[in-house]
């Protein structure tokens, strides 16, 4: 009898042995460039960190008035206003600032499997949106995290500071079940200032999803999900298993033997795909940006698309 992962195959190797020198190379980082051109034309006209904020203080675009109290710069009073009507109305501007972006990269077990292609594709993904948030001088923090592993890089600003994202994402550890509704939890707590949280995982853990998801939008979070993919996971036909197997759990003890015949595998891709459709369509009803990532789909590729399809730095 044949020997195999559950569905999510089994855990990765150590950060040594996991390919992670290539992770952020020189082509990489070319791409990133490449990546922040097409991004700044597909927002042209903006100039940086100009996100209009509900606060009103001191910016350029005018705002409201209000009635002038003792003590405020008679340089902001509406002369216009004074001379034709009499009235001592101070002019309140639209403050500009800039955008917390919380990246979290779920480095669980089933992240991990078949030699951690799918956390090497999140990570490539989170530090290129964290590139361009860099870039654009948002305040950018990541976080990697799974039932047992919980470790932040506070906010940096700068595109300088990409360079700590790459050492952060490289060194993190990995592996543990998969816990979102804890993870969220403590990103919310920990979290001086809500913010837009982008949430990179297999969400292998459709309730605590939900729950997590929804826990960062009742503190006041934007939050974004990319479902990453492993296509071998969603059409597992294409391996061409055949026989008896032993399905083993990567993130507990459980084990199954099962027959794997061509009518088993059709109704695991069935029921795969009703998981990923009840996650966007949860997402959906609740307001929340999806996108599905298979990791086939070059990483510069998706990004574009989640910044033409909205939901990142508009």
């Amino acid at each position: 009898m044949g020997v195999i992962s559950s569905l999510f195959g089994k855990a990765a190797p150590s950060p040594e042995t996991g390919g992670d020198g290539e992770l952020f190379d020189e082509a990489f980082l070319a791409r990133l460039e490449l990546l922040q051109v097409v991004a700044r034309r597909v927002f042209r006209g903006r100039t940086r960190a100009e996100r209009k904020s509900r606060k009103v203080g001191s910016g350029l675009e005018f705002a409201d008035h209000r009635e002038y109290s003792p003590g405020d710069d008679i340089r902001n009073l509406d002369w216009n206003v004074l001379m034709r009507l009499g009235q001592t109305l101070i002019r309140l501007y639209e403050e500009d600032e800039d955008l917390p972006i919380r990246i979290a990269v779920d480095v669980s077990a089933s992240m991990c499997s078949r030699g951690g292609r799918k956390l090497r594709y999140a990570q490539q993904v989170a530090a290129a949106l964290a590139y361009v948030g860099l870039a654009n001088l948002d305040r950018v923090g990541i976080t990697c995290m799974s039932g047992q592993i919980h470790s932040s890089l506070p906010a940096v600003r700068g595109k300088g500071r990409i360079f700590r994202v790459f050492d952060f994402l490289k060194a993190s550890e990995r592996g543990g079940p998969t816990d979102l509704r804890a993870a969220c939890k403590r990103i919310a707590a920990e979290s001086a200032q809500p913010g837009l949280t982008v949430v990179i995982s297999d969400f292998y853990d459709l309730d605590g999803a939900f729950d997590g998801l929804n826990l960062l939008r009742f503190r006041k979070h934007e939050p974004i999900a990319i479902q990453v993919l492993d296509p071998v996971e969603c059409r597992p036909e294409m391996t061409g298993l055949r026989g008896d197997v032993r399905l083993i759990d990567c993130e507990g003890d459980g084990e199954t033997d099962v027959t794997i015949t061509p009518a088993t595998l059709r109704a695991y891709t069935a029921a795969h795909e009703r998981f990923c459709d009840a996650l966007a369509q949860a997402c959906r009803s609740r307001g929340v940006p999806y996108f599905r990532a298979e990791i086939d789909v070059p990483f510069d590729e998706l990004v574009l698309r989640m910044f033409r399809l909205g939901g990142l730095l508009r």
